[in-house]
């Protein structure tokens, strides 16, 4: 079984990752949703990681807020690709959650997408743009989902534009 693990620094991140679950589940991508911390449960966490790779999944998306360290953590325990996404939250709003996904060690890469609802929904793309290196029927669905798109640009354009 492939799937997509997804991995929350605290309960506090679901409001935003659940757009992430449920844009795998629009696409029928499975996935399996925890709370984990690389601080609070680094067992737990490493754990999860190894149980994850002997079921099946191949990609992980770490969620997490203030210093960040989860995606880091899975970065140094699997081989997968791991995508982060910052976090809100803070003194520094989210801005130290970035920095701390983005300044992974050489060797060490977490791919990095944007803070809240847009970075949760942007790691599911990203995952299963991943996947569908080997899975030609999500392939075709998110090619299909891109052409989708480009008409709604091209519909909204034509409800207002003004062309000379």
């Amino acid at each position: 079984m492939n799937f997509v693990s997804i991995i929350m620094g605290s309960k506090s991140d679901y409001e935003i990752m659940k757009n992430c679950a449920n844009t795998l589940e629009e696409f029928g991508v499975q996935y399996e949703l925890i709370i984990s911390s690389a601080h609070r449960s680094p067992q737990r966490t490493k754990d999860y990681i190894k149980a994850a790779e002997e079921k099946g999944s191949k990609v992980f998306i770490a969620a997490a807020g203030m210093a960040a360290h989860l995606a880091g953590a899975l970065a140094a325990t699997t081989t997968k690709p791991v995508i982060g996404v910052p976090m809100k939250g803070g003194a520094m709003d989210g801005m130290d959650a970035m920095l701390s996904t983005v300044q992974m060690p050489s060797g060490m890469p977490v791919a990095t997408v944007a803070l809240g609802k847009a970075g949760a929904i942007n790691a599911a793309y990203l995952a299963m743009q991943i996947l569908a290196i080997s899975d030609s029927d999500l392939a075709v669905k998110m090619t299909e989902d891109r052409i989708v798109k480009e008409h709604k640009v091209v519909n909204d354009s034509k409800e207002i534009e003004v062309i000379i």
